[in-house]
């Protein structure tokens, strides 16, 4: 679970900055009245509250979404829903440079009856702005709503929930977003009417530029659970070699088949280079010290080695047999099926 809400809350801490390019006009909207000489809790009320209904919309849409998942296998076909979310991710942004109008053209549009909520709500806004009247039901509802937004990486992490396969912990990790979204918008939502144009137009290049690294990160995930041999991960492991520790030494099973043993201790894989023989047949002895993803969200439920084809599952808290055919010399990368946890096998 503790790998589940890291990873969401850096994603939610890392495109704060597109947050605010697809909520800062409705933030702007009810934040507008407090321009004036409004006391800085007049500022802060109505966007906590704002924040508030979004966490909450987050999460039932996660809980709903990790429900969904558990329903299915998603383990086959998750790295290529990584690399459609990364494609998605990498055009959204070009589109958000104002550069390029064909991306601009391919980025989602909300559903009619969403946009004509989000208007009705803005108008309300203004009337309460010209009014002098101030309604926290205004900022609650706009939360809402924006859980239904087709925001990319709200996308990608609502991918993330899907993939924990359980509701529980699909809701912790949409909260886990949310709260990593939280700082910047809080900070834009009391300083939105004091924010210069210039600064908005820069804003939404970095933006842009946030949102496509992310969408390259998702593609570079789903090549780890493919088994490419290059990935962001084999690279660093290769120059930093020496940063990882290895297993040494071989014991021959009673059956002559060569054993090697390593374990899954706090998301990790301890080593996180596991050495094996090339050209013989190998046991692997995984003892994964966690337990069952129901309890404990998204864990090492199955060990994943591209590059040699194997997908099998572990059981919790206790030791599996991974057999694994005689194999080339090379490096394979392994993984979890969420490509959450990462190592390596070398066969030499």
């Amino acid at each position: 679970m503790s790998a589940l809400v890291a990873s969401m809350f850096v994603l939610g801490l890392a495109t704060s900055l597109h947050c605010v390019g697809m909520c800062g006009p409705m933030i702007v909207t009810y934040a507008a009245k407090s321009a004036g000489d409004d006391s800085w809790f007049a500022s802060v009320a109505p966007n906590l509250a704002y924040q508030a209904a979004r966490t909450f919309s987050y999460v039932l849409v996660g809980a709903v979404l990790g429900t969904i998942g558990s329903a299915f296998d998603l383990t086959a076909i998750r790295p290529w829903i990584l690399v459609l979310a990364g494609a998605f991710m990498i055009i959204l942004g070009l589109g958000m440079t104002g550069k390029v109008p064909w991306a601009a053209r391919l980025s989602p549009r909300p559903p009619r009856a969403l946009v004509a909520a989000l208007t009705n709500l803005r108008r309300r806004a203004v009337a309460e702005e010209d009014s002098g009247d101030s309604n926290l039901g205004t900022p609650l509802a706009f939360g809402l709503l924006t859980g239904l937004l087709p925001c990319a990486p709200l996308q990608g992490a609502q991918i993330i929930a899907a993939s924990s396969g359980n509701a529980a912990a699909g809701a912790v990790g949409m909260a886990a977003f949310a709260l990593g979204t939280m700082p910047l918008l809080l900070v834009f939502g009391t300083t939105a009417s004091r924010i210069p144009l210039a600064w908005k137009h820069r804003l939404n290049v970095v933006m842009a530029v946030v949102v496509m690294i992310f969408g390259i990160a998702f593609i570079d995930r789903a090549a780890l659970l493919l088994g490419s041999p290059v990935t962001y991960e084999s690279v660093g492991m290769a120059i930093s070699d020496t940063a990882y520790e290895r297993t040494s030494g071989f014991k021959t099973g009673r059956d002559g088949v060569v054993e090697v043993q390593f374990e899954i201790l706090h998301d990790t894989y301890v080593p996180r280079t596991v050495v094996i023989p090339a050209g013989r047949p190998v046991r692997l002895l995984v003892k994964r010290q966690e337990g069952d993803c129901a309890h404990d969200g998204m864990c090492a439920e199955a060990l994943l080695i591209g590059g040699l084809g194997i997908n099998a599952a572990l059981k919790p808290n206790a030791v599996t047999a991974v057999e694994v055919s005689a194999t080339k010399a090379g490096s394979y990368t392994m993984s979890s099926p969420c490509g959450m946890i990462t190592g390596r096998v070398v066969a030499k």
